[in-house]
């Protein structure tokens, strides 16, 4: 039976992501050889040069995928609190913890940024600032934060704050002792972004 070629296209990209994020999760970017995830695919560079144009390429694929993924937990988790502020909290939290796990600290969070630069300049950056400007506009709006903050400009921060932190635990000797440091400190930034009368008590 003939199988679209939209289908089958698809199959292939997604062979090469597969295995691709699992030499890049395992032994890393930098170890990683073309030859040996397109045979383990059971394709050819050329299918990875037509579908990717390079290794970088291919890296910048995967990290789509699991950021994608990782979008979609992050929703998960704060989907389950109780309110609008602390929505916007774990957001931000359980994307730092993330860190902590070995595929996504090593693609994510070291590889990517030594491969493709400054996490700020990534494609998938201005949709996470942009749901974090709405999040923030919303908290403006119900008078949980305080309202002389540009919330784009806040969101920036706050992103670019995430990665640092996120950054730092995958490249931490102790990720675990890191994680709680790095959570703990961004939360209390998060808390001066409150009206005074909000403020969590210590």
């Amino acid at each position: 039976m003939h199988r679209p070629r939209k289908e089958m296209i698809a199959e292939t990209r997604a062979k090469l992501i597969a295995a691709a994020r699992h030499a890049f999760g395992t032994i890393g970017y930098a170890e990683a050889s073309m030859d040996d995830f397109t045979a383990s695919a059971g394709l050819t560079r050329g299918a990875l040069y037509h579908h990717f144009g390079d290794k970088k390429g291919l890296l910048q694929a995967v990290i789509a995928e699991i950021d994608a993924e990782m979008a979609a937990r992050v929703n998960e988790v704060a989907a389950r609190a109780p309110t609008r502020w602390q929505h916007f909290v774990d957001e931000c939290t359980a994307y730092i913890e993330m860190a902590l796990e070995p595929e996504i600290q090593r693609i994510m969070f070291r590889d990517g940024p030594a491969v493709l630069g400054d996490p700020a300049q990534w494609p998938n950056a201005n949709g996470c600032v942009a749901s974090m400007t709405d999040n923030l506009t919303r908290l403006q709006q119900d008078g949980v934060v305080v309202a002389d903050l540009d919330p784009e400009t806040t969101a920036r921060l706050i992103n670019g704050a995430s990665s640092q932190a996120s950054q730092r635990i995958a490249n931490s000797q102790d990720p675990e002792a890191t994680s709680k440091m790095a959570v703990a400190a961004f939360k209390q930034l998060l808390e001066g972004l409150l009206k005074k009368t909000d403020r969590q008590p210590n």
